[in-house]
């Protein structure tokens, strides 16, 4: 999916909002388990319950991989339901020199079919080049995340500049692609941030996860990190697909999803990309 044919899928939905599928066995309806497959008939649900209201879906895939084979092939069927025009994210952090990373892109682009893979830039350039290769296609860097131990080295100072080493990737990385097949993962909970990172890569769409569950503001966020493209896709994962453990369950996510994009289409609307009612 090209950054137009994102755009107007925002456009279009009035939403910039990704549900992450991450499907865990110990929290899905206990009526599932008796199915063939528990972990895609809930994932289809939620599919057909929010497909309307998001422009993306997110499967983490250890919650797939931990399941082995048989998890695997459930994250394949996923990748496999999800509509055409919905951008499809392999959250896998993958990262690794050479050979290793052009295999972990088949594998993802080519094998599984999806549209964009978050990356782990530890490795430098090698390890993130090979994942460029494939057209219409996203690599999403990780950036500045959400969780506490972002502290322990994304915000130590390097270089004779002493700049925050978070910024020092996202100015680094920026130059391995460009913002038609590069995007950043920034934590919701980093709002003092955002700004700031906005002002780096201004162009560049962020992957935003946090926002729900993990108590990050989408007002913040957008706020602060909306540019001329909208430039945000905001991941809320447990907050919608936990919504409800009993039979319920994808009316209560579409319920969420719904309050998630109804705010977005609010915030889309006061920055003058959707009309006026």
């Amino acid at each position: 999916m090209s950054r137009i044919a994102l755009f107007d899928s925002i456009i279009a939905k009035q939403s910039f909002l990704c549900v992450g599928l991450d499907t865990d066995m110990d929290r899905i309806p206990k009526h599932l388990l008796d199915s063939e497959d528990p972990v895609f008939e809930f994932n289809k649900t939620i599919i057909d319950s929010t497909k309307d209201l998001v422009i993306a879906y997110k499967p983490n895939t250890a919650f797939y991989e931990a399941l082995g084979p048989d998890g695997m092939h459930s994250l394949k069927k996923t990748i496999d339901y999800i509509p055409d025009d919905i951008l499809v994210i392999a959250d896998a952090k993958r990262g690794d020199i050479g050979n290793t990373s052009r295999l972990y892109a088949k594998s993802f682009f080519e094998y599984y079919d999806a549209d964009a893979l978050t990356v782990a830039p530890y490795m430098g350039s090698d390890s993130v080049s090979p994942f460029l290769e494939y057209p219409d296609r996203w690599i999403i860097i990780l950036g500045l995340t959400s969780n506490k131990g972002s502290q322990d080295f994304q915000h130590l100072k390097v270089g004779s500049e002493q700049l925050p080493l978070y910024q020092s990737v996202l100015e680094t990385c920026a130059t391995y692609g460009n913002s038609d097949n590069t995007m950043f993962v920034i934590g919701a909970t980093q709002t003092d941030y955002i700004k700031q990172i906005r002002a780096i890569v201004p162009e560049h769409f962020f992957l935003v996860p946090g926002v729900g569950a993990q108590g990050g503001s989408l007002a913040a966020v957008a706020e602060h990190g909306l540019n001329d493209r909208v430039g945000l896709i905001v991941n809320s994962s447990r907050g919608i697909i936990y919504a409800s453990e009993g039979k319920d369950y994808g009316a209560a996510a579409r319920e969420k999803a719904l309050a998630l994009q109804t705010e977005m289409r609010e915030l889309l609307t006061s920055r003058g990309f959707l009309k006026k009612n």
